[in-house]
This record gives structure tokens, C-alpha cells and sequence, in this order.
């Protein structure tokens, strides 16, 4: 061999240096594959989220590197339909499962960092279990794996007396509207633990649970109690407290230990005293249905009185919230454009034609209501308004940063604490709704904002008890909601009245 290098012509050169080009260009590439690799991570525990609330689960890349151009797909079990898909640089709503349509939202504000987030809005029960975030470049996949936990805090217990037992008073405490199963016990004065007599949980047609747990309580024992209910998720709980009265404990009658004596000693002599023995036992019989007849009539009255004495609490709390009566007036700037004022912005009703005004962004164009012109932001606030035989209303108190174009969706969420009358039914604007009942059909109806105790309190002045009370915490300004709804012909209009200054008070003129 020569230390020359070999000649050759220029069409072999082309030919023979392809094959080095290639290894030249995968031996560039190799550094990138490489580097291209990366590893998809989420929370290392449960994320907890209320029914009707928010939840946001998070994922990020490892090493940190931007997905700006990836695929992010966040599915449930199956890898197609999604709940929530990026590609392109920009969100794909082809393929999204139907039970999450508008309610998904990517965060974005990290991704150049590869960590994004998933916002899924008014939590389902179908929501709750476990999701998978997969991220997808040109050159190599990866997922994660993170879990929803759904909870729901349900009703307030609500306590009430059911006869007497073993020789006591059964108390039972129910409460309804929670996810998962709830924890419910009974707590003596001193907040200790009492042995429950029986204990139900059972689920409700809507996928949530009811509680029913039963205590007995002795004249011995404390005779205040309290029954509480608590979410293990949200580690929450709701609380009712009762006290018995010692007039409901039966009393052993001197007469019947007198009778008791008298036939132990007979009792020997009834060969000889067969005929007084048959007496006695009649007086017995006659006896003992006299006592048992009193008791009944005993725990009638006792029961009675306990109703009348929570009627009495409702009524004081009715005189209580009158004391902070307020003058409520209608604002025709809100005013939708169907509805007709009154020239002292007292009385409202839906009109028989459209009125030409001035679309501002304060009036509601959709929604056929209107807000007072006062506005809250702390204290304590009563108005009533009469609402008359109107088959259908909604009363309430609403923010003054509502929507005011377009639908109007009632929930505490979206601003609204409302009540109404529809179809014969009355409701609450919770999420889900919430139906009372009512005894008597409500002519006026009282409502009592306590800002600072977070309480929007309804009642019917009718006969003076209480509709439905919405608690939370409120934060900037509240006003006054109303919409007269009607129903065929029915166009009674809706009156904000004068609270009077007596019990009994006057009707609205």
C-alpha cells in the first residue's frame, strides 16, 4: 500500500460517501433522542374536591422542559374520548367525553416549564376516581396517574322525639345530602361520646346518603344532647344540640306500689279468695289501662308542647329580625325592560309589552327581574314583600357583580341565594336544589340578611314560621333580588311592604 489516496471519478464519489453521511446524521440525532426523554409527575396524594365546587389537578415534566408544542390529553379509563385535550399549541374539544363539556379549563400560565394544570368546575359525583395525564412529544410518551376524591357536606341534623323506650325517651337525629358515607354520633355536655341505641345509613336516589342514628335517654342521664354528622374527606362536620324536658319522663304512680303490696300478699289466699282475686285483677286491668291512657295523652301534650315551643323560637326569631327592618326600594336602572315600576318603586309586575329603554350595563336583559336600590356590605338587613296569591316569584338577595346579560343560573356559587314558588313547589337555590315544605301558602314573605354570620334567612309571614336559611360567607356587596313571574294571566305584581311595628301587623296598601 501507498500513502496516496485512491482517485476516483465524480459519480463514484456521490455513491460511495451516502452510506457515511447517514451514520454522520444519526450519530448527530443520537444527543437529541436522548436528551428528548423526560418523566410526567403528579401530587403523591388524593385531591379533594366539594359537590357543586372546583378541583385542579396538576402535572409537570422531569426534567422541566416546555410542552408547549406536546400533546396533553388528560382521560379517565379509556384512552379515547378525553376529559380534556391539547395539540397543536391550542385546546381540541372534538373528542371530549359529553360529561365534562364546559367544564374543563387548561392552565396554562407554567407550560413553558412542562407543568399544566386541569381545572374541572361544579365537582359531579361522577367525577370522583382516578385520571391520567399524558404528555406526548415527537420522540417519546409519558403518563401520570392522580386521584379525585368527591365529597359532599349534607343537611343540618335535625332532631326529633319519638316515644318512649325501655324507659327512657328515643331521640332520633337524620340528616341527608352527603358523600361518602358519613360518620354520625351523639356527644353529652361535656363533648363526650354516647352509645347509640341503632345506627342506618342508607343511599338517596341521587347517589348521596341519609343518616339516621337513635339514642335513649334516661332521667338519670344528661338530658342535653347533641347529634353531629361529619364528611372523614372534608373532615367537616354539622352539629344540632337538644334538651329534654323532665316532664317527659314518666312517673311511677304511690297507687300502683300500694296494688303491687296488696296483691303479694293475696296472692297466697286465692283458693280461699278466688272471687276477690277476679276483682282485683279487674281493678288491675282497669287500672293499668288508666295509666296507659294517661301516658299516651302525657307524651301528646308533651309532644304538642315542644312543636308549640319551637313555633315560639321561629316566631322570636321573626321579632328579632323585624327589629332590623330596612326601606327597600326597587332600582329601574336593573329594571328588565318587560317589567313596570311603580312611581315609588314599590310595587312591580310583568308588563304586556317591551319598554324602550336604555340597555346599560346594569339592566338585566335576559332575566325578567330586578334588584333593590340599597346595597350591603355588612349588619343586619329585613325587608318583606308581599307576594299575594302569585303562583310563581323568586325572592332573595343576590351580588351586586351578578351577570346581567344573558341566562341567570341560581346557585350560592353564581351569586344568588333565592328562594321560589313554582308548580306548587317551593325551593332553594342550592346546588342541588333544596324543597321545603309549607303549611300554609306565604301572602308576604320576610327576608333577614345577617352579613356578618354569613345567614340569608326566609320566613313566611303568614302564619309566622320559618321557610329556609342559606349559610356561608359573603364578601363584597349584596342587594335585594326580585322577579314577579307569571303565569298565564296572573300578573299580580309583586309589593315591597312597610314592616309593621306590632305583632300582627298591617297589610300593604
Amino acid at each position: 500500500m501507498t500513502g496516496k489516496f485512491p482517485s476516483f471519478s465524480p459519480g463514484s464519489t456521490v455513491s460511495s460517501a451516502l452510506p457515511s453521511y447517514v451514520i454522520l446524521c444519526l450519530a448527530l440525532q443520537v444527543p437529541r433522542l436522548v436528551s428528548a426523554q423526560f418523566t410526567v409527575a403528579g401530587p403523591d396524594h388524593p385531591i379533594t374536591a366539594s359537590l357543586g365546587g372546583r378541583a385542579v389537578l396538576s402535572c409537570h415534566l422531569s426534567p422541566r422542559m416546555s410542552a408547549e408544542n406536546m400533546e396533553v390529553r388528560w382521560f379517565r379509563s379509556k384512552y379515547s374520548p378525553v376529559v380534556h385535550l391539547y395539540r397543536d399549541g391550542q385546546d381540541q374539544y372534538g373528542e371530549q367525553m359529553l360529561e365534562y363539556r364546559e367544564r374543563t379549563e387548561l392552565l396554562k400560565d407554567n407550560i413553558t416549564t412542562g407543568r399544566i394544570s386541569l381545572r374541572i368546575r361544579n365537582i359531579q359525583l361522577s367525577d370522583d376516581g382516578q385520571y391520567k395525564c399524558f404528555f406526548k412529544s415527537n420522540v417519546s410518551y409519558e403518563e401520570a396517574l392522580l386521584e379525585l376524591q368527591v365529597a359532599g357536606l349534607g343537611s343540618a341534623p335535625v332532631i326529633s322525639v319519638e316515644g318512649h323506650q325501655d324507659g327512657g325517651i328515643r331521640i332520633v337525629c337524620r340528616s341527608s345530602g352527603w358523600y361518602p358515607q358519613p360518620k354520625a354520633q351523639w356527644r353529652d355536655l361535656q363533648r363526650q361520646l354516647l352509645p347509640s341505641a341503632s345506627e342506618k345509613i342508607s343511599p338517596e336516589a341521587n347517589g348521596l346518603f341519609q343518616t339516621e342514628i337513635a339514642i335513649v335517654i334516661t332521667e338519670e342521664s344528661n338530658q342535653k344532647v347533641s347529634c353531629f354528622v361529619r364528611n372523614p374527606r372534608l373532615n367537616q362536620e354539622r352539629e344540632s344540640v337538644i334538651s329534654i324536658a323532665e316532664l317527659f319522663f314518666p312517673r311511677v304512680n304511690p297507687w300502683m306500689v300500694a296494688l303491687g303490696v296488696i296483691l303479694a300478699v293475696l296472692l297466697p289466699l286465692a283458693g280461699y279468695c278466688f272471687w276477690r282475686q277476679h276483682r282485683a285483677k279487674e281493678i288491675l286491668r282497669s287500672e293499668m289501662e288508666r295509666q296507659t291512657e294517661a301516658l299516651r295523652s302525657e307524651m301528646e301534650r308533651q309532644t304538642e308542647a315542644l312543636r308549640s315551643e319551637m313555633k315560639r323560637q321561629t316566631e322570636l326569631g321573626l321579632i328579632r329580625a323585624r327589629s332590623y327592618a330596612v326601606d327597600v326600594t326597587l332600582d329601574p336602572d336593573t329594571a328588565n325592560p318587560w317589567l313596570v315600576l311603580s312611581e315609588d318603586r314599590k310595587h312591580v309586575r310583568r308588563g304586556n309589552t317591551r319598554q324602550d329603554l336604555p340597555n346599560n350595563p346594569e339592566r338585566f336583559d335576559h332575566c325578567y327581574c330586578v334588584l333593590g336600590t340599597e346595597r350591603f356590605t355588612g349588619g343586619r338587613h329585613y325587608w318583606e314583600v308581599e307576594v299575594g296569591h302569585k303562583m310563581r316569584w323568586d325572592l332573595g338577595v343576590c351580588r351586586e357583580s351578578v351577570r346581567r346579560k344573558g341566562k341567570v343560573t341560581y346557585t350560592p356559587k353564581n351569586g344568588y341565594c333565592v328562594v321560589w314558588l313554582r308548580g306548587g313547589e317551593y325551593a332553594a337555590s342550592t346546588s342541588p336544589r333544596t324543597s321545603f315544605p309549607v303549611t300554609i301558602r306565604p301572602n308576604r314573605v320576610g327576608i333577614f340578611l345577617d352579613y356578618e354570620a354569613g345567614e340569608v334567612s326566609f320566613y313566611n309571614v303568614t302564619d309566622r314560621s320559618h321557610l329556609f336559611t342559606f349559610t356561608g360567607t359573603f364578601s363584597g356587596t349584596l342587594r335585594p333580588y326580585f322577579h314577579p313571574c307569571h303565569s298565564g294571566k296572573n300578573k299580580e305584581p309583586m309589593i315591597i311592604c312597610p314592616v309593621p311595628t306590632e305583632a300582627g301587623g298591617n297589610l300593604c296598601p
